[in-house]
């Protein structure tokens, strides 16, 4: 039987649960899951005990789970992809078998991110970028509307750097890192200093992007805080950003290009805006005094309480959990923690939720007069390192393996054709 045709004595027929599910080598429950996903159709004959199934519908399933390539359905629906890169297991999680809390609790951003590359360490790493590049990302930058969010310029900027760079197609390892040690600092030395004047370029990465968030004084503590933020943060298995990146790369766009789709995908609310609401709820709850009025508008609004919960961790987000015991070394956090350990108190009373990084983020940015929209460039400068090494990973897969098949759920042909 070749792919695309149905198995003998199939078509035009329904098909029971427990049909569909040895068809497709699941469990009874698992086919509802499917159905309750929307992959999967069902309908209750009259007279009938149980649910039934198109037999097409069920074949053509059957086959997008059996599909060649690291792009596949798991039990549930769920894509899967083979990864070397990040496990999150029982509340931890490990960059390439290795503890990723303790990774950036003993090695600077960019040492973590040559780690997460290529599972080698090298020691004081610093990413340095060519003035070409950094021109043409400035310019590209500076012709930007003076409302342009933090991604906006991102996305610019690494627009322009690709245009910069005649090797840019080149997807070998050496060259892709080579553009990943490029791209990076590229990337922040693109975003507007915090204070006037133009803040040297050099050093740990850490150390040019605070100039970027803010026009305070940096401490040690505080920069030690913001550069384990950014490894703490390279990677997290396939958020909605990574899959797209992979998605590219799948499709051989240069590394600019990849990163540029997770970019565009990490400005929404539920990825890395979520930090800047908690920004937000962290100053309101400075302002008020307590947490009580301001979650209780929160709730009254419909809105749900950001900083709280990962459905990746049933306990504390490690991130957070390591980003925290940072900051209670800083004392102009202190007053932005207390916020946040009230929050935390407040909504335990009706729903036993732990914070997450986002919060962690939001007491860092709101403690070192950062803008709102400090935690979005500083999760997206770290992310673009995850994302690189998601892409290397991808470009040595089959092309084009990340191409589900959608399923038609609109008029049957053949209509005539519109008056």
């Amino acid at each position: 039987m070749r792919d695309h045709e149905p198995a003998a004595g199939t078509a035009g027929r329904r098909l029971t649960t427990r049909e569909t599910a040895e068809l497709l080598g699941v469990k009874p429950e698992t086919v509802y899951a499917y159905v309750s996903r929307g992959q999967l159709g069902s309908r209750r004959e009259p007279g009938g005990r149980g649910s039934t199934f198109d037999a097409l519908e069920v074949e053509a399933l059957a086959r997008r789970n059996r599909r060649e390539g690291g792009g596949s359905a798991g039990q549930g629906g769920e894509l899967s992809v083979r990864t070397g890169i990040t496990l999150i297991d029982e509340d931890r999680y490990y960059y390439r078998g290795v503890d990723a809390v303790d990774l950036a609790r003993r090695h600077s951003y960019e040492e973590v991110a040559e780690w997460v590359w290529t599972g080698r360490l090298r020691p004081d790493a610093v990413f340095t970028a060519p003035e070409t590049s950094v021109a043409a990302a400035r310019r590209a930058v500076e012709a930007l509307p003076e409302h342009a969010g933090p991604t906006d310029r991102l996305r610019v900027a690494a627009i322009a750097a690709a245009a910069a760079d005649p090797l840019r197609f080149d997807l070998s390892e050496d060259a892709v890192l080579g553009t990943a040690r490029v791209l990076i600092p590229t990337l922040v030395a693109a975003l507007p200093p915090a204070r006037r004047g133009r803040p040297r370029d050099q050093g740990p990465l850490a150390h040019r992007l605070w100039a970027r968030l803010t026009g305070q004084d940096a401490d040690e503590a505080s920069l030690a805080a913001l550069d384990s933020a950014l490894a703490l943060l390279v990677d997290h298995d396939l958020a909605a950003s990574t899959l797209a990146v992979r998605v590219a790369a799948s499709a051989r766009a240069h590394a600019y290009a990849a990163v540029s789709a997770g970019l565009g995908v990490i400005e929404g609310p539920l990825h890395g805006a979520a930090g800047g609401l908690a920004h937000r709820l962290i100053l309101e709850v400075l302002d008020r005094g307590s947490a009580g009025p301001v979650i209780a508008d929160e709730l009254r609004e419909g809105r749900r309480v950001p900083g709280l919960g990962h459905r990746l961790y049933q306990g504390e987000d490690p991130r957070a959990r390591a980003l925290f015991g940072l900051l209670e070394e800083i004392p102009r956090a202190a007053p932005a923690l207390a916020a946040a350990r009230d929050i935390v108190a407040t909504t335990a009373r009706h729903t036993p939720l732990h914070a997450n990084v986002d919060l962690a983020l939001a007491v860092l940015t709101a403690s070192c007069g950062m803008p709102s929209s400090a935690s979005e460039t500083i999760f997206a400068v770290a992310r673009t390192a995850g994302w690189i090494a998601h892409a290397l990973e991808e470009y040595g897969e089959r092309p084009l393996r990340m191409r589900p098949s959608g399923r038609y759920v609109g008029p049957r042909p053949p209509r005539p054709l519109p008056g």
